[in-house]
């Protein structure tokens, strides 16, 4: 029995359990150093906790488990039995967080003179970045996103709707402790809260993708393999209007390659068309490992 369980136990999912932790304690953290010490609101179901704190004086680490629990009730067949597990251990993870940091002696550590703007800004960061921990490593926090959840699959409803929905009424419910200025800081804090969240689950592998059709591909294609040490592929195309069969070159490069990538291009052909595109994530050789090392002093020339 144990060294079945030592077996499933692999170091990815300590990995993953590690950091969903790191994650909540960033989310705990800034919730009780900034967002309940500045008196700001928050979204979904840790709003629900912040209000149940102000109306009846209850800490949010023990309704983040009451509140989640019927959630994950009525979830659990939708989450898989990895997703319930760690939505599960996520939510547990929080609520102990929030019991953690409001028994520490925290509340000059971070002395922000009542400036809500850098307390909208930092409330923003702090739970952004827990979260997007969280979410990269396959947790969730429950709450609304289970809800959400369930809804898309038994109605079509869109998570993202459901989770706005959900989040603008938490907050109107919340103007029943906070004036409009405080309101309004809680959205800044919402704003970069999202951004953050993007940019923590993304990772920092992000990179450009290029589309490239060009009657001298292989020319180009040579160049950016060679000066940029960069793979290409060629995609099977034809032309709309005079029905030609062409190559497009996609291409895969870092945000500070592009600039050099379309030097290459236009050194090569300057009638070529290039669309750009956003690539969230790359995986691979290049960008996760091996990456490529150029010097600014031994870049060849494209001319």
């Amino acid at each position: 029995m144990a060294t079945t369980l030592r077996s499933k136990l692999t170091w990815p999912h300590f990995k993953e359990i590690l950091m969903i932790s790191l994650g909540a304690l960033f989310y705990g953290f800034g919730l009780v150093a900034v967002n309940i010490k500045n008196n700001l609101a928050e979204g979904g179901i840790t709003g629900i906790t912040l209000l149940f704190r102000a109306w009846w004086g209850i800490d949010p680490a023990y309704t983040t488990i009451i509140l989640n629990i019927p959630l994950i009730i009525l979830g659990y067949r939708f989450l898989g039995r990895k997703g319930l597990i760690y939505t599960i251990y996520g939510t547990v993870a929080l609520s102990a967080s929030l019991w953690i940091w409001q028994r520490l002696p925290i509340n000059g550590l971070i002395n922000l003179h009542d400036d809500l703007f850098i307390a909208g800004v930092l409330a923003g960061i702090f739970g952004g970045f827990g979260s997007g921990l969280i979410y990269r490593f396959g947790g969730t926090t429950g709450g609304s996103d289970v809800l959400a959840r369930i809804l898309e699959i038994e109605r079509g409803i869109p998570m993202g709707k459901t989770l706005l929905a959900f989040d603008v009424l938490v907050l109107l419910a919340s103007l029943s402790y906070l004036d409009i200025e405080h309101m309004m800081y809680t959205l800044l804090a919402s704003f970069v809260f999202s951004r953050i969240v993007d940019a923590t689950q993304d990772g920092s592998y992000s990179a450009k993708g290029m589309l490239i059709i060009s009657d001298h591909y292989e020319l180009i294609s040579q160049k950016l393999m060679a000066d940029l040490e960069r793979g290409v592929t060629y995609l099977n195309a034809e032309g709309g209007y005079q029905r030609d069969e062409r190559q497009i070159i996609y291409c895969v490069v870092s945000p500070n390659e592009l600039v050099q990538a379309k030097r290459i291009i236009m050194a090569c052909d300057k009638k070529a068309f290039v669309s750009i595109l956003e690539v969230h994530e790359a995986v691979g050789e290049g960008f996760t490992y091996a990456r490529p090392h150029h010097s600014i002093f031994s870049r060849k020339k494209t001319n």
